[in-house]
């Protein structure tokens, strides 16, 4: 037998070739046939029967809404929160970004559950919350307000990485022109670092979209009022209408797939712009 390091060089060669597509197509069939397996398992008349279903059509409403909900209020909140994080000390500074990572690891469930304990009727806060007639969960606030927690660490990462790696000498010129900080922020920073932080808010929208577990622990599964997509998949799959979950399932991967489309082109053009 001869040795291997006697092979010939394209011999070789063409074993790691076909090693490397071997792998390659093995980790992207595993990930692409059970999408796939969806588009065959609907025909184009059960899925376009399935759209005219009020239940879709409402999962579908309440998704779409909730989720700008919370796009909007994450990049308000979020992008100046960003900015005053990345820009300067204070005590706690290493706390609170663990705490921004948190819900990436978090199992949503239990983000649910630490809510529900938090805003519930007889929460923490929630107890007080009622005696002024004010109900939280099992409400479309609670919707909102679990998408924020699940999804606002996408947007807020990326915002303060962001933040971080802009040179300040492009603020301090805008300082020393007589621009204030907010000034400053809007005119200065975040067109400079706008890419960037469209990619975070198309993440964020993407993940608040997808939002099951903590949605159904803190609002519940409640049909046009805490409903999202994801969780009208899962009663459509649980009860007897499995068109209704496969097709709610199909709008969410081509929502999906669109998303990443978007995210990546705006990657390609600030890397070509770098």
């Amino acid at each position: 037998m001869i040795p291997r390091f006697l092979w010939p060089k394209n011999y070789r060669r063409s074993l790691t070739y076909l090693a490397a597509g071997i792998l390659i197509a093995a980790v992207t069939l595993y990930l692409a046939l059970p999408i796939v397996a969806l588009f065959f398992r609907v025909t184009p008349e059960m899925f376009f029967t399935a759209l005219h279903d009020p239940d879709v059509i409402s999962a579908l409403w309440l998704s779409l809404i909730t989720t700008s909900i919370t796009l909007a209020v994450v990049i308000l909140v979020g992008t100046p929160f960003a900015y005053f994080h990345s820009r300067y000390s204070y005590p706690g500074k290493v706390i609170v970004d663990t705490l921004i990572d948190l819900p990436l690891v978090l199992p949503p469930a239990v983000a649910g559950v630490a809510l529900l304990v938090l805003y519930g009727r007889v929460g923490i806060l929630g107890r007080y919350f009622t005696m002024f007639g004010i109900s939280i969960a099992f409400t479309t606030l609670a919707v909102v307000m679990a998408q924020i927690f699940v999804a606002s660490p996408f947007y807020l990462r990326q915002a303060k990485s962001l933040f971080e790696q802009l040179d300040p000498a492009y603020e301090q010129t805008a300082r020393t022109l007589g621009a204030r900080s907010l000034r400053t922020l809007t005119l200065v920073t975040i067109p400079m670092t706008a890419g960037g932080l469209v990619s975070g808010a198309v993440m964020t929208f993407g993940r608040a979209l997808g939002e099951f577990g903590a949605t159904i622990m803190f609002a519940g599964n409640l049909p046009g009022v805490t409903q999202t997509m994801p969780l009208a998949v899962y009663v459509g799959m649980e009860g007897s209408n499995i068109n209704v979950g496969l097709t709610i399932s199909i709008l969410l991967v081509i929502i999906s797939f669109a998303i990443m489309i978007v995210v990546r082109l705006i990657q390609k053009r600030e890397a070509g712009r770098a």
